[in-house]
């Protein structure tokens, strides 16, 4: 991996990590208070993962939201432990973003998809030796 190939990785953990950072602080302070925030950061987390991935693979990838998708792609490099099951999860990227498609999740699903973005994290920083 060259430099450049290299600092482009971490930028993308870096900023994936920052989600996760915002997901722990505003669970703290009680998921039913903030769950579609923490729903949104949960499926930036978990796409900014799973983009690091493949570039640590050096795969290219279209710019998208879609978490079926790219997982599917770290799915062709790699089966182990990505067999996660999004749910909704891709939906909190864009579309529910917009006041006529918002809805507000319930707490049970907040946590899920909170966890879901942690149980991504592990697994791609297990796979990942910067």
């Amino acid at each position: 991996m060259t430099k450049d190939q290299n600092d482009y990785l971490k930028n993308w953990l870096f900023r994936a990590n920052e989600d996760i950072a915002v997901i722990e602080n505003l669970s703290e302070s009680g998921p039913e208070l903030y769950a579609s925030t923490i729903c949104f950061h949960a499926q930036q987390a978990v796409e900014k993962f799973l983009k690091a991935f493949l570039v640590f693979h050096n795969i290219d990838f279209p710019k998208t939201h879609d978490l079926e998708f790219l997982l599917f792609e770290c799915q062709k490099i790699d089966q182990s432990g990505f067999d996660f099951d999004f749910g909704s999860l891709t939906d909190f990227g864009v579309s529910l973003r917009y006041p006529d498609d918002f809805f507000v999740p319930d707490k049970e699903d907040t946590i899920l998809y909170r966890d879901i973005a942690l149980e991504v994290k592990k697994v791609v920083a297990g796979k990942i030796k910067i």
